[in-house]
């Protein structure tokens, strides 16, 4: 049985080593011949031979070890035992001997060394090294896997006693075991498994715990962050110990699998891009148990995940279960399209590209974010299969899409595709980057036969030989570009910058073909120890639109050099290079994304145009500002963090909607399908609002009028008065933690004597008509002590209270009731709140009144100890209020010892109430009076005792009859409903006149059987009004069954 194998760096040759202990060398050599899966042009799939160089048994068979897997460089294997040493091989297939790890320092600097085997076999015991008692590694661990990184020259190896050690290993590689250096120890001593980002340069290291720890390799291998489902309320109880870890081919996201239960997928920030187990509620300790005979869908992976591998694209990620090896299983993954290496995108169009078709976000007039599904044309996708590049024109209207070969380009608007309509030309191009340049798309094309590079320049309207604008040969292979306006950077290892000037002579018709010329204008070399970018983007000068406007700046002024451009490098440090003199500023670190969004727009309606950029990593979003001083890009100037601009651990962004002021985000969604299996994973967008924070930050700079312009822009959005809403409380509970801060004494920044940013933000809000809402929403979410506070800024309680009655928004002139009650006392809220409740009661609002008869019976009975009582309560809505059980369903009987206990205005409640009932029950709306008496908790049967001869009296049975049902339209539920609560009321009372109109309407035999059996005057009478009035002829079935009953019930009697 083969246990373990490995490729050479160069695939040339497999090393496989056998349950019998032989080692078996194959080489392997691609042949020119295609394979044909299906259609007429061959795939990209060659045949190839596979030979045996070697078949030799092992020297250490005879030991019965269990081997670890293999790791290798160009040169040397090497295979962990179960003895706790290390065995190399040679790739020629020379067995040079065992070595263990040795902790024992030969001073205090340098690095401890690996003692070396004596003979061809196992290391003896004299070969190995003393181990200091704190340092040394248990001899009996077995070596259960070794993770080996070429371009950092470190060796990990993990041990079964869960210790991991850190090798550094020299140039000379693995041939010689003095050149691997035990450097520390990693983690906990719970390790189980572990997995080496050599491009982030991050050791990913799952535990016994169910956690995945994450080492910075660049900084000494400290630990970064813990990532696990904790969170999400699943515990190791669930999932189990983390069985395996797997880095996509870009190191941008890793995938773990637990021993028990399922697989996730993070990226390197932390945020959780996917996982199979089901969602739970963050509230719960542990997630449900699922039982394998439940009626439910099948959940992936449910007994656990054994092996994880990432196909070569990272498109893929191929899964087998625990003890369920007879199969794989394939998870399809698409990537977001970013301004990465040498393509460029805008953030204005966001999409997702897998292996062959994309996914689009559109933004509807409705304010929802949809996905289009965007299938390439299968004509060009099955001869270049897979998508490698996807990037969107500055307005989002062009996509430029290239596989292995050729581009394509497609019309949003038209929703056409652009092909090359010749195939050997497309052939001849590999696409290593896009970028848009205006109206032109640019391509850097790798040349196979001469091993070079290139700019190639086609306009978006053809794409042909005949058509090509310019072809610019490049030094070497770039690593990063990016373009502004007429401005091309091409950057170049280690790290030279190179930046052309792009001028075009004539017009760019498809009639004609235009010269575009090329002109180096600034060559930079600039030597750093760094990482190499990962991405780099000009920073234009931010001029405001007003000052370009009443300066009248030229075209030529604002089409000028950018003299600045921001740098992320993979391990996620940000930065800001200085082009002129080439001197690097560190602005922060631990990034992940970022959009530059100064200069990038240039319609009216963009409401991002004060921000120069924004930053994703593990910290949430950051957003960056100019700052006012002189050198206007002075770190300590700028406004960085934004707490309240998190997103949530399971959305991904991506990028901005400038015109809506908000990020887009995609999480992972689940849907179920009667026709599959396994649930499907749906990439769902999401929306996340940037405007309280740009509008906080134009605010605190004196900006008022550019803060106005941009809330007005936003205030058709659906969200807009969230976002203002947002913008108080954050000011408001800055203005507490300010003023807290002063009582205790500890150091603050000065604010401006002027008007404070409380006042501003109030005055901004005041100029829409949510300010009112707003304002009594975030009194809402703060405690009722710094009410004042609030109110001194935004105007007094009683004056907001009038103008929403004014304006008949009734629901929120009752939240301000409460204030009122605080800060203006008990007898100006009843006075509010009896206005308010007979506004609510024509309204027919009764909910609310109802809230309004509580609150008002409530500071009627010792308003002190109320008081008291509200400051004690969260103040988030009039409702929570409530009476005890024993007051929500008091009488207003004023022969109550309780109503006399009651001050004067509690008859005013009473005689409102009454004079409304008498309203509705004169005209009949009993519909209307069933909800008034429900919401507001009013005495009916009391009521209806006294008004039995008054309002409340039928004159006349047929007329009311008829007007009863006319009112109710007994073929709805809920004037049935309301019918039969009217009916146990009436019978309460005794009322036989309603009794007999609303038992006819429900057709209630049995009520009126009863009642007519004791009297038969009273039958005779309702028996021939229903006879003489045609309307009536619809319950005669009911009469003639009455009649039946009452016939037999008097034969009865008479035996």
């Amino acid at each position: 049985e083969n246990l373990q194998a490995v490729w050479s760096p160069d695939t040339k040759l497999i090393a496989v080593l056998t349950s019998s202990f032989y080692l078996y060398i194959f080489k392997v050599q691609f042949t020119e011949k295609r394979i044909q899966i299906g259609g007429k042009q061959p795939s990209g799939l060659f045949l190839a031979t596979i030979s045996l160089l070697l078949s030799e048994q092992v020297p250490f068979s005879s030991k019965d070890l269990v081997m670890s897997n293999i790791v290798c460089d160009n040169k040397h294997m090497l295979v962990g035992l179960s003895d706790g040493s290390l065995y190399n091989i040679s790739w020629k297939g020379e067995f040079c001997g065992a070595f263990e790890v040795d902790f024992h320092p030969h001073d205090g600097n340098e690095g401890t060394k690996l003692s070396l085997a004596l003979d061809n076999g196992l290391s003896s015991g004299a070969a190995r090294g003393g181990f200091p008692s704190n340092n040394c590694l248990s001899q009996r661990s077995a070596v259960i896997q070794l993770e080996f990184s070429l371009s950092l020259r470190l060796l990990f190896v993990l041990f079964s006693d869960g210790q991991l050690v850190s090798c550094f290993v020299s140039k000379k590689g693995l041939k010689q075991s003095e050149s691997i250096k035990a450097e520390k120890k990693l983690g906990s001593g719970d390790a189980i498994c572990a997995s080496v980002a050599s491009e982030q340069q991050i050791l990913a290291v799952g535990t016994r715990r169910g956690v995945v720890e994450l080492y910075d390799l660049a900084e000494s291998a400290l630990l970064i962050r813990s990532v696990s489902l904790y969170d999400w309320g699943y515990s190791m109880d669930d999932t189990g110990a983390v069985s395996c870890i797997a880095w996509t081919p870009d190191n941008s996201a890793f995938a773990v699998g637990w021993k028990l239960r399922g697989l996730t997928v993070w990226s390197v920030s932390g945020c959780r891009l996917m996982s199979t187990i089901r969602q739970i509620g963050l509230s719960s300790v542990s997630s449900p148990v699922v039982k394998p005979n439940q009626d439910c869908k099948y959940e992936p992976l449910m007994g656990g995940t054994s092996l994880m591998q990432w196909d070569e694209y990272g498109y893929r990620l191929y899964a087998v279960e625990e003890r369920s090896s007879e199969r794989i299983l394939a998870f399809s993954f698409g990537k977001c399209c970013l301004n990465r290496g040498v393509s460029g995108t805008t953030h204005v169009r966001q999409v997702i590209y897998g292996e062959d078709r994309l996914l689009v976000v559109q933004y509807e007039e409705t304010d929802e974010l949809k996905i289009l599904h965007l299938n390439l044309p299968v004509s060009y996708i099955s001869q270049h299969w897979p998508i490698l590049h996807v990037a969107a024109s500055k307005d989002g209207m062009y996509l430029a899409v290239s596989g292995l070969h050729g581009l394509i380009l497609y019309d949003i608007r038209m929703k056409k595709w652009r092909v090359f309509g010749d195939i050997t030309q497309e052939q001849k191009i590999q696409c290593k980057g896009l970028l848009w340049l205006g109206k032109i798309v640019i391509v850097c094309n790798y040349i196979d036969a001469s091993n070079t590079y290139e700019l190639l320049f086609y306009p978006r309207y053809h794409l042909d030989q005949s058509s090509l604008l310019c072809r610019k040969p490049l030094l070497a292979r770039p690593m990063v570009m990016d373009v502004y306006q007429d401005y091309i950077l091409v950057t170049y290892r280690p790290f030279d910058v190179h930046i052309f000037h792009v001028k075009l002579f004539g017009e760019l018709t498809p009639s004609r073909t235009p010269d575009l010329q090329l002109s180096t204008v600034r060559e930079l070399s600039i030597m750093t120890a760094k990482s190499h970018p990962a991405a780099m983007r000009f920073i234009p000068d931010q001029l405001p639109r007003e000052y370009i406007s009443r300066n009248h700046i030229s075209s030529d002024l604002l089409a000028k050099e950018p003299a600045r451009c921001l740098i992320l490098r993979v391990n996620g440090e940000l930065s800001l290079l200085d082009l002129d003199d080439g001197r690097e500023r560190e602005l922060t670190d631990s990034v992940e994304l970022f959009w530059v969004t100064c200069g990038q727009s240039e319609e009216k309606t963009n409401l991002i145009e004060e921000v120069s950029w924004l930053d994703y990593g593990h910290r949430g979003m950051q957003v960056w500002y100019p700052s006012p001083g002189v050198d206007p890009f002075k770190q300590e100037d700028f406004l960085q963090l934004d707490p309240e601009l998190e997103f949530d651990r399971e959305v991904y962004p991506f990028g901005l909607l400038p015109n809506a002021g908000v990020v887009v985000g995609v999480s992972q969604r689940m849907s179920f399908s009667a026709c599959t299996e396994f649930p499907c994973f749906e990439p769902t967008p999401q929306a996340q609002t940037i405007l309280h924070c740009l509008l906080r930050h134009l605010l605190q700079r004196d900006k008022s009028e550019e803060a106005l312009r941009l809330a007005q822009l936003s205030a058709e959005k659906p969200h807009f008065s969230h976002c203002m809403e947002w913008l108080l409380f954050t000011v408001f509970d800055a203005e507490i933690s300010r003023q807290n801060a002063n009582k205790n004494q500890i150091s603050v920044p000065k604010h401006s004597t002027n008007s404070s940013l409380l006042e501003k933000t109030c005055d901004l809000i005041r100029n829409f008509p949510e300010y009112f809402d707003v304002v009594v929403s975030v009194a809402r979410k703060t405690d009722g002590r710094h009410w004042a506070d609030l109110f001194s800024a935004a105007g007094r309680s009683t004056e907001l209270f009038e103008e929403c009655f004014q304006r008949r928004w009734y629901r929120t002139a009752a939240c301000y009731i409460l204030v009122i009650a605080k800060l203006e006392g008990p007898a100006v809220s009843q006075y509010c709140a009896l206005r308010l409740l007979q506004a609510t009661l024509d309204e027919s609002l009764y909910e609310l009144a109802g809230e309004l008869v509580r609150f008002l019976l409530r500071s009627g009975r010792e308003y002190e100890s109320a008081a008291t009582d509200l400051d004690k309560l969260s103040p988030r809505f009039l409702g929570y209020l409530l009476f005890p059980s024993n007051y929500r369903r008091q009488s207003l009987d004023p022969k109550s010892t309780s109503f006399k206990e009651q001050s004067a205005h509690v008859a005013s409640v009473k005689n409102i109430l009454e004079s409304h009932a008498s309203y509705l029950m004169s005209g009949k709306e009993l519909s209307k009076l069933v909800a008034f008496v429900k919401g507001t908790q009013f005495d009916l049967v009391e009521y209806l005792q006294r008004e039995r001869y008054g309002c409340a009296r039928l004159e006349n049975f047929a007329s009311g009859l008829e007007l009863i049902g006319q009112k109710l339209q007994m073929d709805t539920l809920q004037s049935r409903l309301d019918a039969e609560f009217l009916l146990a009321h009436m019978c309460s009372v005794k009322f036989k006149e309603w009794i007999v109109v609303l038992a006819t309407l429900l057709r209630r035999s049995e009520v009126l059987f009863d009642l007519f059996r004791h009297d038969m005057r009273l039958w005779k009478a309702y028996s021939i009004t229903l006879q003489s009035h045609p309307a009536f002829a619809e319950y005669h079935d009911l009469l003639e069954a009455l009649e039946e009953k009452l016939s037999s019930n008097a034969s009865l009697e008479g035996k």
